[in-house]
């Protein structure tokens, strides 16, 4: 694919971001136009390498055509390529630019050299598809009479209602937030995937005939308070309505859970009730919120100007509460690892295609070294306590350093005697990943969970053990990643298609599903 000795010829080279003393004044994208010679190029380093393993289950979940849309950028085609691309994948403008691209992991020339900026590749397509007004609405021609309700408008719930509609079902999603997107809206910062992105793509789907309904919680009303967005929606003034998902098996043909894994993993160790400590997507939705409503002007979000700041927890959730604290205007910020820092290379057990455990310098890493001089992550290191300024605010953290080569009774490392230390603080951000999706719906449905407190559902047949209702994403699988929620999505709208009428031309999924938490 590409040019035959294309990966001997040219060198790697990723589409730069901005600099980071530019882009930590706004909440802007980070990244810069791409080069159309560049990309060609790129496309070119494509090998012919038999085995696409960028295609695999350990490359992409929505198993896009990646050497195929290499070959035809590197021959000048974008418009076959958009064609490509929009074949496995409903929203390439999420996954190119917010995936960690496992794709590249896989990649066969990763082996010994740097793999195929192929994130860029797929990025670069899709921004030039909607340039040139090649992405269009099309809506179907029919309709089969069917409905259908999904619950959560979050990147699984997006691909299922545009898979449902594409064969001729009427689709309504309902959302608690007062905008559509789920995570892609709330979750994921403006820098990283402006929101105007979302709103595109939304407005298409309405165009082709997606009924989009905001501010309404599907659950108990006594449960309204446990959820970061529906506190958020409330604090702002917003209008929330409560429904019982029982109507909705009243009123629809099959219902879809597509809520998310939204309750957050807590720190409960002493101080923990101090203020100034929040959970990361109560941060970074809140920023959202006022950042779309009033450019933050209305002062309705949490602000780290003038702050010094703890992010507790790595990850790429870690990483937005550091780029969103430097973009208040922190005082300073630390990032806690629990774990060791990762190695520069692959360890032994962790071989070609698996994705790399590798070092990485995100985005905000980057822009913390030019703000403050230094990487802000400290690691191998263990929280032990918050403490109270005296005036029930936090003013620090106590820590112990740890050794992983060291397991003890209690845990898969030891505390290492005399490494105590207390560090500074006034705002602290817990980023220790999600627990599992908010359990009201299902509970009022008699939906069953699984151990882990996931919706039950197999893989494939996305099917609960209530009749016509079906669940998919991270609430059934588990936190995971954008693309695997996107794989679901078009999953579940195979699975009821088929409950509804009995065969689908849509396709199935290719892969019987990674391990839980295998992309965390």
């Amino acid at each position: 694919m590409g040019k035959p000795t294309g990966f001997k010829e040219y060198p790697r080279k990723t589409v730069p971001y901005r600099a980071p003393a530019e882009r930590i004044g706004d909440f802007l994208e980070i990244y810069r136009e791409p080069d159309v010679d560049q990309m060609r190029t790129q496309g070119a380093r494509c090998m012919d390498c038999g085995v696409p393993f960028c295609m695999s289950a350990t490359g992409c979940p929505v198993d896009n055509l990646i050497p195929e849309w290499n070959d035809l950028i590197y021959n000048g085609r974008w418009r076959e390529a958009l064609d490509r691309l929009h074949r496995t994948n409903n929203f390439p403008e999420f996954t190119g630019r917010a995936c960690p691209a496992p794709c590249e992991g896989a990649c066969v020339l990763g082996i010994n050299e740097p793999p195929v900026t192929i994130k860029n590749i797929e990025n670069a397509i899709i921004d030039r598809g909607f340039a040139e007004g090649w992405v269009t609405a099309r809506p179907p021609a029919t309709r089969t009479g069917k409905r259908v309700a999904i619950v959560g408008s979050g990147p699984a719930g997006l691909a299922a209602a545009a898979q449902l509609n594409k064969v001729g079902h009427t689709v309504t999603v309902f959302e608690r937030a007062d905008r559509i997107g789920g995570l892609l809206m709330y979750g994921i910062p403006n820098m990283k995937l402006e929101k105007e992105v979302v709103n595109r793509r939304v407005q298409l789907l309405r165009d082709e005939g997606v009924q989009f309904v905001t501010g309404v919680h599907v659950g108990k009303q006594e449960d309204f308070a446990a959820g970061h967005m529906t506190r958020i929606m409330e604090e702002s003034g917003a209008t929330v309505q409560f429904l019982n998902p029982r109507q909705l098996l009243a009123d629809f043909d099959a219902v879809l859970l597509a809520t998310g894994a939204t309750r957050p993993r807590d720190l409960p160790i002493p101080g923990r009730e101090l203020e100034g400590i929040h959970f990361a997507m109560d941060f970074l939705a809140r920023n959202t919120k006022s950042l779309l409503d009033s450019q933050l002007y209305d002062e309705k979000y949490i602000s780290a100007r003038g702050k010094q700041v703890i992010v507790i927890g790595g990850g790429d959730t870690g990483a937005d509460c550091i780029g969103t604290s430097l973009r208040h205007g922190c005082a300073g910020v630390i990032n806690f690892e629990l774990l060791d820092r990762s190695p520069a290379q692959r360890a032994g057990d962790n071989p070609w295609p698996q994705w790399p455990r590798v070092f990485r310098v995100d985005y905000s890493h980057d822009e913390c070294r030019s703000r403050f001089g230094d990487d802000p992550r400290v690691y191998s290191i263990l929280t032990k306590e918050f403490i109270d300024d005296g005036h029930g605010r936090v003013a620090g953290v106590r820590t112990v350093r740890i050794d992983w080569s060291r397991p003890s009774d209690r845990a898969p490392f030891r505390e290492i005697a005399g490494t105590e230390a207390v560090w500074p603080a006034e705002l602290i951000f817990l980023s220790l990943g999600f627990l599992g999706p908010e359990s009201a719906a299902a509970e009022m449905l008699g939906v069953a969970c699984d151990r882990r407190g996931n919706y039950e559902a197999e893989f494939g047949q996305f099917r609960t053990n209530v009749p016509n209702v079906f669940a998919a994403g991270d609430c059934r699988r588990g936190q995971s990643l954008v693309v695997w929620a996107i794989n679901e999505g078009r999953g579940a709208a195979r699975a009821i298609d088929l409950f509804l009428q009995g065969s689908s031309t849509l396709p199935a999924p290719d892969f019987t599903g990674a391990p839980v938490g295998a992309w965390r």
